[in-house]
């Protein structure tokens, strides 16, 4: 199980990175760039949780760090998307299944805000004031944006593939489900057919109280 999910942590950070620097950030949009990274890494911790959401924020941080055009200090956005995993892997729902789209798109959306704040909060203590010429206003609405539209593409799509090569999540609802549906059965059979003794389950008659004329 550990095997699977770094695995498919890797390919699918690698292939959101490889995406988000030859595809979205040719783009040209105004405003932020639209954050793939960030999508991966809340839909990975929504199935993983806090522990894995972290681990998986820090790996895709710091690639991104690495990767070129970077031009920031090495880690600075590596803390901010481990931050961000911890935090979604807490809002991580019962069975790792997201019961509405509604709260998955709120989940992208607060992080979409926090993750521009933070990495300007960051840039700012480390004299990167690249946030200022551009405005942070606008950085954060049209991340804000640009993530919400692009997450329902996104975060379900990595959640399913999560949960599927995550066999002990999966493992563990059937073996729960169909426990409870064995154990009832059980006990109906029991109940039904198990007699200790001969006339159990039927009327007795007793003498002389059979019928009166």
């Amino acid at each position: 199980m550990r095997i699977n999910r770094v695995l498919l942590s890797a390919v699918l950070i690698l292939l959101g990175l490889v995406i988000q620097v030859s595809v979205l950030g040719r783009l040209q949009l105004p405003g932020a760039t639209p954050d793939l990274l960030l999508l991966v890494v809340v839909g990975l911790a929504l199935v993983y949780g806090p522990t894995g959401g972290c681990l998986v924020g820090f790996a895709a941080g710091l690639l991104a760090d690495l990767a070129p055009p970077s031009d920031h200090a090495i880690g600075r956005y590596a803390l901010v998307l481990c931050l961000l995993g911890y935090v979604a892997g807490l809002l991580r729902p019962d069975g790792a299944r997201q019961r509405s789209a509604v709260s998955a798109l709120l989940i992208v959306a607060v992080a979409a805000v926090a993750s521009t704040l933070l990495y300007a909060t960051v840039g700012a203590l480390v004299g990167d004031t690249a946030a200022r010429h551009v405005g942070l206003t606008g950085l954060v609405f049209s991340a804000l944006l640009y993530d919400v539209l692009l997450a329902p593409f996104v975060v379900p799509a990595v959640m399913m593939l999560a949960r599927r090569f995550d066999g002990g999540s999966v493992v563990t609802e059937s073996e729960d489900s169909g426990g409870s549906g064995l154990g009832t059965l059980s006990r109906y059979r029991t109940t039904r057919e198990a007699s200790p003794l001969p006339g159990y389950g039927r009327k007795r008659r007793i003498p002389g109280l059979a019928k009166r004329p």
